[in-house]
């Protein structure tokens, strides 16, 4: 099993190295057929993925990343209120075949997925998206890594025992002080890539811990939405890790949140 996890997780690295070095056509492409593909995990637990309602969702989200290459965002919002239109109109017209369970968490899919997951090709579109794209990672995989090593060597505090009995809060605090370290660090080396008008060792420090800080949530959520409906992973898809949104729970919630703190702290657009 680490073997094989160990050589799905070097490819996956790998791939994800080629689709954000080429940016552009290949990230877009390479974003949008991960959060359908996502999407389609996520139904598949509520049973709706082969549904109408299914359908209107796909088709939101492919619409949604049209707007988006297009730089039409100011119609993102009267898109999501159709989805949502068109999703009760199924749910009302076809009653009592769904649940309003479905329609929720059908909607929520547009968003938990699609949406969070496309702040990935918007900061790698920014002006050197190429060197930014790094701090998502390093936020999210960084602070799982040694979340896991600092709880190793000092947990002792459950942090969630219902949910994740091994996660404790020395090792979330270890995770999140190590994904600012590594920020820092990066900010060092980015200096020889990146004309900043800011201390780059401070921001990549402060937006990396953040992320982390996040991706605790994201992580736990998905194992929530699991435990919830008693599955191990989302799917097998990629061996000895599971699926897209058990492989990227955390990335889910971390790419959103360094977007908007470079929007908010450097000013980017």
């Amino acid at each position: 099993m680490f073997k094989q996890r160990l050589i799905s997780g070097v490819i996956l690295v790998i791939l994800a190295f080629v689709i954000l070095y080429f940016g552009g056509i290949v990230t877009f492409l390479a974003t949008a057929g991960i959060s359908l593909i996502g999407m389609f995990e996520l139904l598949r637990v509520i049973h709706v993925e082969k549904s109408a309602l299914a359908v209107i969702a796909y088709s939101g989200a492919i619409l949604y990343y049209l707007l988006l290459i297009l730089n039409l965002d100011q119609y993102i919002v009267p898109l999501v209120l159709l989805v949502l239109i068109l999703l009760f109109t199924v749910y009302v017209f076809t009653f009592p075949k769904y649940e309003i369970s479905h329609v929720a968490i059908t909607f929520f899919s547009l968003f938990y997925v699609t949406v969070m997951l496309s702040c990935i090709y918007r900061i790698r579109m920014l002006e050197d998206g190429g060197c930014l794209i790094v701090l998502v990672f390093l936020s999210a995989w960084g602070n799982d890594t040694l979340a896991y090593c600092a709880g190793r060597l000092f947990g002792k505090h459950k942090m969630s025992p219902v949910l994740s009995p091994k996660k404790t809060v020395e090792g979330a605090v270890g995770g999140v002080a190590g994904a600012g370290l590594l920020g820092a660090i990066y900010g060092c080396l980015a200096v020889n890539f990146i004309a900043a008008q800011y201390n780059l060792m401070l921001v990549f420090a402060v937006v990396c811990a953040a992320g982390g800080l996040i991706s605790i949530v994201g992580d736990l959520g998905a194992s929530a939405i699991k435990r919830n409906y008693g599955i191990k992973d989302y799917s097998n898809l990629i061996p000895g890790h599971g699926g897209i949104l058990d492989r990227f729970d955390s990335i889910i919630f971390t790419a959103p949140i360094i977007y908007y703190l470079l929007a908010l702290v450097v000013g980017l657009k």
